[in-house]
Order: structure tokens, then sequence, then C-alpha cells
């Protein structure tokens, strides 16, 4: 796989037939774009890299309109990846009747209308997003043909989480996507311990997989070292109603009152969003709001700070999820500060690959933020070390690859 900086497609287009004639590939199907654009993206393309490594041929049936199939030049195995778009998403045109109806009642039919018309019929059919609307398409047509169904699962969404409300159609797809249609699906990928747990005890076959990515490919800027005496700190994201990024700036803020030195660099959010979130105050001095940056900008970007920061609530929400943040950090080789939700106790060791708060509260985590203030530049380098290694050692899309293997030939009819 290369850097996911600039995955390269190659300029030499294929036709369908050799692609999807016979049955020996995998079919990946979603609502999502790629192989950039939104988190599902890079859950897709590492998963599907796994595949391909292992000797799969995966055929991206993605969500934006791009019918010519293309391949994706990001397997260093046997397999192979390629993709296409069907237009499952809704264009920016469309009225909200018109979006609405897409999302929750047609999301999935183009997906079995390009299924049905292939040359051969895939081994699999691999889905991610879409909820209770693309099930409702696609179960049938893998059941009526014989071909497993699995399911990448990513999430548990809290009732005040999606468009709508708790009691909104979004909602309610979710839900029913959850507890009905993934529990009677032949297996699920799970992101989460806590999601691989919930689907096993519904007897469902599970493989767990965190968020991967090409970690050996991402290049490491060998100028960055832990030598200056003042610490940066940075945020990635959207905050939305899961990361806590008004206690992080308030942490930050007391410290500051204190007179520490430090800068907080925030990438996602406006101004005014953080302000917002504030209830309107201005900002402190030591935090910079950088904007958001292209994708291939990103990892310097991580680089340049001694740590990220990454707060939530321990609701169910964040423990079914798992940041990709998180990996993405430890990949670039910068330690994080992180209070313990999902998996990140497995990954996250106090003093080695980073800093754990004890809890979300603020008090919490300006301890943590003190914490770092006190470690030699020599510690924090280390910390550098440690973290690149266990993103090495645990988000490396190679290592899944058996893994995958293995759970796609047990579900073989």
């Amino acid at each position: 796989m290369t850097s996911p900086d600039s995955p390269r497609v190659d300029s030499a287009r294929t036709t369908h037939e050799a692609v999807t004639g016979g049955s020996e590939w995998i079919a990946y199907v979603g609502p999502f774009t790629f192989p950039w654009g939104q988190p599902g993206s890079r859950r897709v393309l590492g998963v599907a890299g796994s595949l391909a490594l292992a000797g799969h041929r995966v055929v991206v049936v993605s969500g934006e309109l791009r019918p010519q199939i293309a391949k994706l030049d990001v397997v260093e195995g046997p397999g192979s990846v390629h993709h296409l778009g069907i237009g499952e998403l809704p264009t920016g045109r469309a009225n909200l009747l018109t979006r609405s109806l897409q999302q929750l009642v047609n999301q999935g039919q183009r997906t079995v209308q390009w299924l049905e018309s292939q040359p051969g019929r895939p081994s699999h059919v691999f889905v991610y997003g879409g909820h209770a609307s693309y099930m409702f398409h696609l179960r049938p047509w893998c059941r009526r043909n014989g071909i497993p169904l699995v399911a990448d699962v990513v999430e548990w969404y809290d009732r005040g989480h999606l468009r709508g409300g708790p009691l909104g159609p979004l909602r309610a797809s979710s839900e029913l996507a959850l507890r009905y249609y993934y529990p009677r699906c032949d297996g699920v990928i799970a992101i989460s311990s806590f999601l691989e747990e919930y689907y096993d005890r519904r007897g469902v076959r599970t493989v767990r997989v965190p968020p991967t990515l090409d970690v050996q490919g991402m290049r490491l800027d060998s100028s960055v070292r832990a030598v200056n005496a003042d610490l940066t700190f940075v945020y990635f994201g959207t905050p939305g109603k899961k990361d806590l990024l008004a206690t992080m700036v308030h942490a930050v803020c007391q410290l500051e009152r204190e007179g520490v030195d430090l800068e907080f660099r925030i990438h996602g959010p406006s101004r005014q969003q953080v302000q917002a979130l504030l209830g309107g105050k201005e900002l402190p001095r030591a935090v910079r709001i950088a904007g958001r940056l292209p994708q291939q900008e990103v990892p310097p970007a991580v680089q340049a700070a001694d740590f990220s920061v990454i707060l939530r609530r321990p609701e169910r929400f964040a423990q079914a999820g798992f940041p990709t943040k998180f990996c993405e950090s430890l990949a670039n080789g910068t330690p994080v500060i992180a209070n313990l939700t999902s998996d990140l106790g497995s990954y996250l060791r106090h003093g080695v690959e980073g800093l754990v708060a004890e809890s979300d509260t603020l008090e919490a985590i300006v301890e943590a933020l003190r914490a770092a203030l006190k470690l030699s530049p020599q510690q924090r380098l280390e910390m550098r070390r440690a973290a690149r290694q266990q993103a090495v050692d645990s988000f490396d899309y190679r290592r899944h690859a058996s893994a995958l293997a293995r759970f796609a030939e047990a579900l073989r009819y």
C-alpha cells in the first residue's frame, strides 16, 4: 500500500468484465466516497488493502458518481483493489425531500442493480454504512444468490447525534440496522471490542479490526525532534457532539492563567465555531485556530506537535466507536493525551505512547497537560518512538490481512 497521503490511481482503465468476471472477487459497497473524502473512506481502504494483500480481488462500489472502473495502486501482495462510484449519494443540487428519500428509502437499489449486471457474482458482499435502506435491498439479493453478506460496523450513534434527533428517521434507520439487519448478516467486522462482543452474543461470526492505514508507508519528518522547551498540542477533527473540545480549551486557558507557555492548535472548526462551544467567549492567546488542511498536509501538521489530544465522554457511542485520529497520531509518531474509551487502553500506556487522563473532566485534562509539561525532551522523544512502534504493530493494514482472510474463508457457503 502506498502512503495514505497520496493513493495512486492506475491511469490504465479496466473493463468491468476483466474485474468482475468469475466469482473470486469481493464487492465492498456503501454510500461513502472513495478513496478519500470521509472517515469511512479510510476505513474501507484499510480493510480492502488487507483483503487484497491476502490475495483477494476487491471492487469498491462507492456512493459518488464515477462509473469508470479504475485500479488503485495500494497493494503489495497478489490481490488488487479496483473502484468505481454508482451515484448512491444525493447530489448537492438535490432538495431536502429528494435527499431524504435517497438516504432513507432508495439507497442500495443502484448497488443491487450494478451487482446484478456484472458478468460474474462476487464471492462476498461487504457493506459499510447505509443503515437500514442498504440492508433492505442487499440482504434479499445476497440470500437469493447464495452470497455471504458482511457488515462493517464502526459506530453506535447516541440519541442526539443524528439529524432529526432521537425520534428522527435517521435514528430509526440506524437502530434498525444495528439491532435487526446486522445480526442477520453472515458476518460482522467490528471496529471495537464493544461491537465485537455485542454481535458475538447475537450469534454472528465476528472479527475485530481497529482503524487501519499504511503505517509503514508513512514518511516521518526527520527534522522533528522533541527538543523545544515549550509544548505544542494539536486537535484535529469536527467536534460535533463527540469530542469535548471546549473542555480542552478551558484546560489550556487555566494553564495560561497560571503563566504556562504552551500552544494548542485546532484544525477543523472555525474560530466562530470554537467560540460558540465556549458560549461566545474570546479564545485564550495560547489557542491557535489553524483551519482545515488538505489530507496530504495533515501528517506534517500532526508530526509538528508534541501531543495530540482526544477527550470523549465514556458513553456508548465512544465505547462502540474507535477514533481514527488516535491511530493517525501514533502512526505519525505523535503521542496522545486521552481519557480511555473504546479500546484505547489496549494501545495507550501512561508514560509510554502518551499520557492517560483519568477522566473526561477539566481537572483530569489539566493534570494530564501538567504531566506533559514536566517531561524532558528525551522522554518526549522516547514517547514518539513508542507511539510509532505501537502504530506499526497494531494499526498497519498488513497486520490484519491473515485474520480477514480466515474470516472471509469461513463465511463461504
